[in-house]
């Protein structure tokens, strides 16, 4: 199950030609026993672990926290009543997101994510509403 981008996904985001501010829509399922070095924890509490450290360094970046809440139930559709949260995080731009994505600090603290998620979807939007 994936928790990383292929490389052709993240080239597709690259390639984009949409502008200003990305809101990252996080759908995630934890594990229900952490991997190293998070032994002991669940998936979910290693998982805050990195998040306790992302959240503040998105916002340095100039980002933020839309909102974060727990999946209780999938109204319409099937695919995702396997998640456990959903986060939505804003970034002024794309290359501000490629930037702290691959920020080395970001990689230091990131084992905690690793070690907590059994599967990530992250979706790419914008910031425009439907007229």
């Amino acid at each position: 199950m994936a928790i990383y981008p292929t490389s052709e996904q993240f080239e597709a985001l690259l390639a984009s030609t949409e502008t200003g501010p990305l809101v990252m829509v996080n759908l995630l399922r934890f594990k229900p026993q952490a991997d190293a070095p998070n032994q002991g924890m669940t998936g979910e509490a290693a998982y805050q672990l990195y998040a306790e450290k992302m959240i503040p360094f998105v916002v340095s970046k100039g980002g933020r926290l839309i909102w974060m809440g727990r999946m209780t139930s999938q109204v319409i559709g099937d695919g995702a009543e396997d998640f456990d949260t959903i986060a939505l995080v804003e970034y002024p731009s794309r290359q501000v997101f490629v930037e702290v994505a691959m920020d080395p600090e970001v990689a230091e603290f990131g084992v905690h994510r690793a070690a907590g998620l059994e599967m990530q979807w992250l979706l790419a939007s914008t910031t425009e509403t439907i007229r």
